[in-house]
């Protein structure tokens, strides 16, 4: 039987990192997916997995997109010969009508762009951003609420099975 090469990894193996906090913060209306302006250093320090999204947004400015807030740590071997800078602003690689779409919800009130991961496709680095609008507190109780009963039967389910 013949397989593919490259398939021996999962599909979960190609997530770089995630803003876990945004899914909890944010209703998500509406996703994206973007390609990533690198330096060569960056992308060796996403390969070893060395990528934060916590407190990262999407700015729109003349017409381009940026992810600002985003913390890459350089590896030791990787940026020798120059000087490399975790936390600068890198650029959002987007079609014009998406851009567009993006800055004209974003302009309207409560309505804002988080990246929600970075991911592997083939051998590019994608982000995947989302338009969204923030949760009140009582929705944040019930996601929680819906969270928390979901494990829950997943423990009743186990447990009902192994009898």
């Amino acid at each position: 039987m013949a397989t593919k090469k490259g398939n021996s990894k999962g599909p979960s193996s190609s997530v770089i990192a995630q803003n876990k906090k945004a899914r909890f913060e944010y209703h998500i209306d509406e996703t994206f997916e973007a390609g990533l302006a690198l330096a060569g250093w960056e992308v060796k320090s996403l390969r070893a997995g060395k990528a934060q999204l916590t407190d990262t947004y999407i700015l729109v400015r003349n017409g381009e997109a940026f992810l600002l807030g985003s913390h890459i740590m350089p590896l030791n071997t990787a940026s020798t010969h120059e000087i490399a800078d975790p936390t600068r602003t890198r650029k959002l690689l987007l079609h014009r009508k998406e851009i567009a779409k993006i800055f004209s919800v974003t302009q309207d009130k409560g309505h804002t762009c988080v990246p929600l991961k970075l991911y592997w496709k083939r051998n590019k680095v994608k982000c995947e951003l989302a338009l969204v609008t923030g949760k009140q507190l009582h929705d944040k109780r019930a996601t929680e609420k819906d969270r928390d009963w979901s494990r829950q039967k997943g423990r009743i389910m186990r447990e009902h099975n192994k009898a």
